[in-house]
């Protein structure tokens, strides 16, 4: 199994974390129902000086296609042509030199939504602590943001608060990360601004808009969805322990980039299929499978529409591997998602009409 594969059960946010946490850890001082779970639609908490409290452990809930494809709703147009060149390398070599796969921090992803977050919120400050033990620092006492600060893989950040909306605004990345885990680049002049709102005890939204003019003709948002993750904690995933060659992805190897399928064989993977995850907490995901030509594409509830990369007449590549499954009756029932935790089922739901033009 290629080194990608794992990297992309993490960049897509796929759940491990849930899996892996302390389940039996209760969370104190939340307000519970009379069976003794927490009460996750109860009135969040306030602070001494009555903001709201932003502190606990989220489970953050990005649409999976803007963990693949953060520009999902943006046209052609607006990404400029050096970078839209540069995301369809990094797509056809598989996600080749991503810097998670050499164990180097994935940056303003972490920002767009992966994973557990750990907030901890004083007066004058606001740390979000992440599993790959990755921080923020989130300056609320005023301070301005540096006019020339010096690049980092975090970046450096202010906010303040509007009513009871807070308003964080982010600069200085360096350029060595990616937007999505497909690889939409961005420049040093990227400008993050999230709007933090905790709308009761277990659900909190962020609006994050993104801005980089070297790179995007426009700024534009996307919306991030926070679960409390109650009776749990945060533990700590070190990439190097166990990531022995990702380092060197081959990307493409000279086999796989001399196979082809015939499009009549690629016309009946076309349709829906509906993957639910193994805990509830995660999102249910809508994969549609497409035609256009001789090309095979996926979009993740609706938006994304990536290239499925052939490996044989039944598996496909986009990042991690894809295999539809044909019954005994030769009809595709259902879509594998290989992955290094598991391997999740995709049940086909329809046939899609003949393929959109793109």
């Amino acid at each position: 199994m290629k080194p990608i594969v794992a990297l992309l059960v993490f960049i897509l946010g796929a759940p491990l974390p849930l899996t892996a946490q302390w389940l039996t850890q209760p969370t104190s001082g939340i307000p519970r129902t009379a069976d003794g779970k927490p009460d996750l639609s109860a009135e969040g908490p306030r602070t001494a000086d009555g903001r709201p409290d932003l502190s606990g452990l989220w489970l953050m809930r990005t649409p999976l296609a803007y963990l693949g494809n953060i520009v999902s709703d943006l046209k052609a147009a607006d990404v400029q042509p050096w970078a839209g060149l540069l995301y369809q390398q990094r797509l056809e070599d598989l996600g080749r030199g991503e810097p998670g796969a050499a164990c180097l921090p994935i940056g303003p992803r972490h920002i767009i939504g992966i994973g557990l977050a750990k907030i901890i919120q004083s007066p004058n400050l606001l740390v979000v602590l992440y599993e790959d033990l990755s921080y923020r620092q989130i300056f609320l006492d005023g301070r301005d943001l540096p006019k020339n600060p010096n690049p980092s893989w975090m970046g450096y950040s202010v906010g303040h608060w509007e009513g009871d909306a807070l308003l964080v605004e982010s600069l200085g990345f360096n350029d060595r990360t990616w937007l999505d885990a497909f690889g939409h680049p961005h420049t040093e002049a990227l400008r993050i601004t999230e709007r933090f709102r905790r709308l009761d005890l277990g659900h909190m939204s962020i609006q994050v808009t993104i801005d980089d003019a070297k790179a995007y003709m426009k700024s534009w948002s996307v919306d991030v969805a926070m679960n409390l993750a109650a009776d749990t904690e945060l533990l700590e995933y070190v990439c190097a322990e166990s990531n022995s060659d990702g380092r060197h992805p081959v990307g493409r190897t000279p086999n796989e980039t001399r196979v082809k399928v015939a499009s009549d064989i690629l016309a009946k993977y076309i349709g829906d299929y509906v993957i639910s995850p193994p805990n509830a907490a995660l999102p249910v995901s809508l994969f549609t499978v497409t035609l256009v030509g001789d090309q095979l594409f996926i979009d993740f509830d609706g938006k994304g529409h990536f290239p499925l990369i052939p490996l044989s007449e039944t598996a496909f590549s986009l990042g991690g591997s894809f295999e539809f499954v044909v019954n005994d009756r030769s009809v595709v029932t259902t879509l594998i998602w290989h992955t290094v935790e598991r391997d999740q089922k995709a049940v086909r739901t329809s046939e899609s009409t003949p393929a959109r033009p793109r």
